[in-house]
Order: structure tokens, then C-alpha cells, then sequence
């Protein structure tokens, strides 16, 4: 039978290793609540996908992400202006942002960077405003997500001339062999989401071969995104599993292998088991 686009995929069989699903917006899968949100993560965990990194795009949204970190252990946030919005972009704005990526529970500063396929904004003010956010990164010491369309060559040059911060994420990493060389040579961290399962993403999924594995992140970037076999269905974190999968027959390695990496490069990247020691000592004082 014809899958419906609406109806979302099958909870696939649990990993053999639990992962973290890099890069997800639960607040726009339909998470309105804390009760939503448990749910949500609840049906990612049946799969091995156990923790997540609720990602924003706007300023209502970085509100609602750095909250709902707080309401439950399993859930991590990040917060910037997405580059589409940056058309305007205020010091008031600036402040919230710089304010709420203080917070313990945001582990990272993103969704930011250069997005040219859109025209939602000018590449001015793009440039601007992704300058902006990787010296917030630099000043809190969290890694800068990166979103990147049509503009590799602008984010690598923008990178080189501020600086980048130790620790840099290019989440749904869409560049090719290439691109995926130089990324790696500077240190950065390829973060793949749905799309890397696409049979039609050749280009893609060789940069995917090649990648070493400490350099390998896995997200969902739910609602979007979903991986094959589900192309167009609504997606959610447990999809993670589906594409942790596919990656791992491409590169021709054990799925707990895979696995096992992954989530280790993400306790790294993100500093999760730090963030959760020191939510227990300040709940417990």
C-alpha cells in the first residue's frame, strides 16, 4: 500500500547503542507542552534515539526551546536567529539570544550561518548576523551550529576570517567530497541528517563514505527531512535510527559501531554528560 504523507513513519526496532539526535525542532514536530514533549522523546527512545537537541529558528522559538530543556533531562537546546530571518536584526534581539544561550541547558549556538537558496534576507545582513553569532559562540565557549544552502564557500571564508570557535556543528551537512575534505581538515564536525539516505544524493553520500568517523554527528532536522524510505512523511527523533542505519550499510560498517561512535562524538561535542552532572549537584544542593 501507497504510504499516506501524512501518517508518520513506523518506530523502527530499537538500536543496539543509544544515540543522540543532533539537530531537531520539537517545537515545530507539534510539541506545545511539557506532556508533549515527554511523549515525543519517549516514542524517539523506543527506538535508541534517548536524547535530543531541540534546535530554534527565531526568537519565540529560542524561548520555547531553552524552556523546554528544563523539562526533561533528555532534552538539550540551541538558540540563534535563523539565516532567513536576519533581515532584521536588533540589539534588543541580540541581548535575548546572548542571554538565553547563557543558560546551562543550551549547549550550543545555532542555527546560524548563510542560506542562499532562500531570499528571505539579504546576504548582508546574513554575513552580519552569522559574524555575530560565532563570536557569542567564541564569548560562551559552546559550539556554533551551522545551516548552510547554496553558500559553502561564504561560510568557509567567514569562519577563516573570525575565527571559528573550537567547536563547530555543519548540521544537515549537504556538501560534497570536496567540501567535506576541507570541513574535516579545519576540525569541523558533519552532522547528517535525512537526506544523506536519499538514493538520489550521490554526491552527498559520497562525501558520507569518506568522512572519518569521530568527525560524524546524526540529526533528524524533524519536521523535515524524513529518511528513506519515508521521503515526504512527517518525521520525528526516532527517524534517527533509520538513517543511523542507512549511513552505516553505506560505509559498510556494524550498526552498533556506528552507533556507539556517534554518540560519543555528540557527549563530546555538546559536553551532555556535563551539562546532566551539573543539573544533578544543583538539585541535589
Amino acid at each position: 500500500m501507497t504510504p499516506r504523507k501524512g501518517e508518520r513513519p513506523p518506530v523502527p526496532e530499537p538500536l543496539p547503542v543509544p544515540v543522540v539526535d543532533a539537530h531537531t525542532h520539537l517545537d515545530a514536530c507539534g510539541a506545545k507542552d511539557s506532556a508533549d514533549v515527554s511523549t515525543m522523546v519517549d516514542r524517539a527512545a523506543g527506538a535508541g534515539v534517548t536524547r535530543v537537541i531541540t534546535v530554534a529558528d527565531d526568537l519565540g522559538s529560542a524561548r520555547w526551546v531553552a524552556e523546554a530543556s528544563t523539562w526533561d533531562e533528555r532534552v538539550f537546546a540551541a538558540v540563534a536567529l535563523h539565516p532567513t530571518r536576519t533581515s532584521a536584526f536588533s540589539a534588543e534581539d541580540q541581548a535575548v539570544l546572548e542571554r538565553l544561550a547563557a543558560q546551562p541547558r543550551v549547549v550550543c549556538v545555532g542555527e546560524t550561518g548563510l542560506d542562499y537558496y532562500w531570499d528571505y534576507a539579504p546576504p548582508d545582513a546574513q554575513q552580519a548576523a552569522f559574524r555575530w553569532h560565532i563570536d557569542l559562540s567564541k564569548r560562551l565557549g559552546k559550539p556554533l551550529m551551522i545551516h548552510c544552502r547554496d553558500a559553502h564557500e561564504d561560510v568557509l571564508r567567514i569562519l577563516a576570517e573570525e575565527g571559528a570557535p573550537s567547536t563547530v556543528v555543519f548540521h544537515c551537512f549537504s556538501g560534497d567530497v570536496d567540501i567535506a575534505r576541507r570541513c574535516v581538515a579545519a576540525g569541523y564536525v558533519l552532522s547528517f541528517a535525512g537526506t544523506v539516505t536519499f538514493r538520489n544524493a550521490h554526491a552527498l553520500r559520497a562525501a558520507a563514505e569518506l568522512v572519518p568517523v569521530e568527525s560524524i554527528l546524526v540529526e533528524t532536522d524533524a519536521p523535515f527531512l524524513t529518511p528513506h524510505p519515508f521521503r515526504g512523511r512527517p518525521n520525528e527523533p526516532f527517524a534517527a535510527a533509520y538513517t543511523i542505519r542507512d549511513l552505516a550499510s553505506l560505509r559498510g560498517v556494524d550498526v552498533a559501531e556506528l552507533a556507539a561512535a556517534v554518540n560519543t562524538n555528540a557527549e563530546r561535542v555538546f559536553r551532555l554528560s556535563d551539562v546532566t552532572a551539573r543539573g544533578s549537584a544543583e538539585s541535589g544542593s
